[in-house]
């Protein structure tokens, strides 16, 4: 693997005002604290050293993810290199210590207020470059918590403002109160719902695209053909993608992926990734991956992919997949924006 640092992108809308420059890919870090199975921390932290090595600048955490122990887990690592790395983390999924089970979304301003003082401390840090809003709860007015958002920037709290699994009508709203400089969605080969509306939007507005599972939770790489794969506490023994006839479906629709690999010397995984990042130019707006690991060489593999270029005919092979894809993200989808899409 080349040493070569990865090209950089403009977070937000370019001028006066312009969010900071970042690498064009990020780093997802959930999986290093939770929803996985075991985690090597000695060797996800040294990931996160090399990720910076390699250019990836955007470090990108929930207050969700181990209940707050992956903010604390990366806060070293954040503070001795406040000033190059960007640190994005979110609010609004609300869980409980006593109920292992329990999920709430919350968009209250009450609620707003009491995350990002929680994050700051796990963190460690004075400010929060990028704060999200991780899910949209309809019955709270957007208004009101982009409000309440809003707020934090001017008293120093946060930075730049963004949105997490919002429709392109959501967006354009959210944007009218507060600029936005970042909306992050799942959006692979395996899932395009954002290009009905919010891919749009982002781009009308100058708000750049931060894809998550952009290799559809590990789909992608072509590692999996069934559930039997996973550890028994990996969340994804429970996602439709990876369950049952589902799984063999999916798998067989990677065939055109690896053809396309073996014809660039590359992995599925750089080709999933390859393609997601050549949506800023199909769809003129910044695209900042995040795909997420634990480990060194995979971070290496995914950071070669910003130099894979895929030719009109290869991107040709690979648009049918995602129409033909068995089984939804989730089980339930009532939190996402498909959901609320008109």
């Amino acid at each position: 693997m080349s040493s070569n640092v990865i090209p950089t992108t403009t977070l937000g809308p370019g001028g006066p005002g312009a969010g900071p420059v970042v690498g064009v890919q990020g780093l997802g870090c959930m999986g290093m604290s939770e929803f996985y199975g075991e985690t090597d921390t000695a060797e996800a932290l040294a990931t996160l050293d090399r990720a910076l090595e390699l250019g990836v600048t955007l470090f990108d955490t929930a207050d969700i993810y181990g209940s707050g122990h992956n903010e604390e887990l990366i806060a070293p690592f954040v503070q001795a290199n406040r000033d190059r790395v960007v640190l994005a983390t979110k609010f609004a999924i609300e869980r409980r210590a006593d109920d292992p089970h329990y999920r709430a979304v919350r968009n209250d301003p009450a609620y707003i207020r009491q995350a990002v003082d929680a994050s700051l401390r796990r963190l460690g840090v004075d400010v929060i470059d990028l704060y999200y809003m991780h899910r949209r709860d309809p019955k709270v007015p957007l208004a009101e918590s982009v409000g309440a958002m809003a707020e934090l920037v001017r008293a120093g709290k946060v930075q730049y403002l963004g949105l997490s699994e919002v429709t392109g009508a959501e967006l354009r709203e959210a944007h009218a109160v507060h600029p936005i400089t970042a909306i992050q969605s799942e959006w692979s080969l395996f899932s395009r719902d954002v290009e009905r509306s919010a891919v749009p939007a982002a781009a009308e507005l100058g708000v750049t695209f931060v894809p998550y599972s952009p290799l559809g939770r590990g789909f992608l790489t072509g590692a999996f053909s069934n559930s039997d794969a996973l550890a028994t506490d990996d969340f994804r023994q429970y996602q439709p993608r990876f369950s049952g006839d589902n799984a063999a479906h999916n798998a067989a629709l990677l065939t055109p992926v690896h053809k396309i690999a073996a014809a660039h010397g590359a992995t599925a995984a750089q080709v999933a990734l390859a393609w997601v990042q050549q949506r800023a130019e199909v769809h003129d707006l910044a695209v900042v991956p995040i795909p997420g690991t634990r480990k060194r060489s995979r971070l290496e593999e995914n950071a070669a992919a910003t130099a894979l270029t895929l030719s009109p005919e290869e991107l040709a092979q690979l648009e049918p997949i995602a129409a033909q894809v068995s089984g939804d993200r989730y089980p339930d989808m009532s939190s996402t924006s498909a959901a609320r899409e008109d």
